[in-house]
C-alpha cells in the first residue's frame, strides 16, 4: 500500500529514552471507496503493543483527531485514525459535514468502514492483535458504538460526546466489547430518553458498560477548537476534556490487563 510518512520527536517523561513518534498516511479501501487513514506509533518502543482505532468527528480526518492519535502513540499504543469519507476529506462547513456523515450513517457504513480501518491497524507489525480498542468523538463516538454493536470483539470501546443510540434487538446478543460512554451533562444533542434507552438495552444485553457525565459540558467538549465553529450547543470544556481522557486511560489499563 502506498505510504506518505513523517516523523515527530518527543522525549519520554523519564528522560532516559528518546521517543520518536512516527506518523504515516496509509491508503486502503472499503466497498470500492478509496480511503486514507493516519497511523502513529513510537518507534523507540520495542515489541507489539495494544492498538487503538480512532474515529473522528463529522469534520473528517482533521488535525484534531490526528493529534489524538499522536497522543496515544506517545502513551505507548499504536493508533490509527480512520478515514470515514474517502480521500481523507475534511471540512469546516457543518452542512457539508452533515451531508457526508449522513451518507455514511444512512448507508449503513459506520460498522463496515470502521472495520476496514481496524483491519489496517491489525496489519501493523507493532500491533498486538489480541489487545484492540476503539475510540471516537461525536460522529466517531456513534461509529465506535456501531462497531461494538456489530459484534467486534474489542477489548474496549470509548465514545467521547458521541451521538448515542441504543443497539437494535438483534444486536443485543452480539455485543462483546466493554463500553465506556463519556458524556456532557449539558449535551443538548442527546435526549434524556435516548440515554435511558441505551442504559436499558445495554443492561438487557448484560454488557460490561458504564457512563461518566461531566458537569457544564456540552457537545464536542474534548476538542479545543470546538468554539471556533460557532455552533450553538458545541463548545470546549477543559476540565471535561482532561478528565475524560484520563478516564479512558484507566479503562484501557483495566481492560488490556485482562487480555
Amino acid at each position: 500500500m502506498p505510504l506518505r510518512s513523517g516523523q515527530r520527536k518527543s522525549r519520554h517523561a523519564c528522560g532516559f529514552a528518546q521517543a520518536k513518534v512516527v506518523t504515516k498516511a496509509i491508503a486502503y479501501e472499503q466497498g470500492g471507496q478509496k480511503l486514507e487513514g493516519y497511523l502513529a506509533y513510537d518507534d523507540a518502543k520495542s515489541g507489539a503493543r495494544p492498538g487503538v482505532l480512532v474515529v473522528p468527528e463529522w469534520w473528517g480526518l482533521n488535525d484534531y483527531v490526528k493529534s489524538r492519535a499522536r497522543q496515544l502513540a506517545e502513551m505507548g499504543y499504536v493508533a490509527f485514525a480512520a478515514d470515514m469519507y474517502g480521500d481523507a476529506k475534511v471540512t469546516r462547513d457543518p452542512k457539508q459535514a452533515q451531508e457526508w456523515s449522513s451518507a455514511v450513517g444512512n448507508g449503513g457504513l459506520m460498522a463496515p468502514r470502521s472495520k476496514a480501518a481496524l483491519e489496517v491497524l491489525k496489519e501493523q507489525p507493532q500491533t498486538d492483535k489480541s489487545k484492540l480498542a476503539a475510540i471516537g468523538f461525536c460522529f466517531g463516538g456513534s461509529t465506535v458504538l456501531q462497531l461494538a454493536y456489530s459484534g467486534e470483539p474489542l477489548a474496549a470501546t470509548v465514545t467521547f460526546h458521541g451521538g448515542l443510540m441504543a443497539p437494535k434487538e438483534d444486536q443485543l446478543s452480539q455485543i462483546k466489547s466493554p463500553i465506556l460512554i463519556l458524556h456532557g451533562a449539558e449535551d443538548g444533542f442527546v435526549k434524556p430518553e435516548t440515554i435511558d434507552q441505551v442504559r436499558t438495552s445495554l443492561d438487557k444485553a448484560k454488557v460490561d458498560w458504564y457512563m461518566v457525565t461531566y458537569a457544564h459540558a456540552v457537545h464536542a467538549f474534548s476538542n479545543p477548537d470546538a468554539n471556533s465553529f460557532k455552533i450553538p450547543g458545541i463548545g470546549y470544556n477543559e476540565k471535561a476534556a482532561r478528565r475524560s481522557w484520563a478516564e479512558m486511560q484507566d479503562f484501557f489499563k483495566e481492560q488490556f490487563a485482562r487480555k
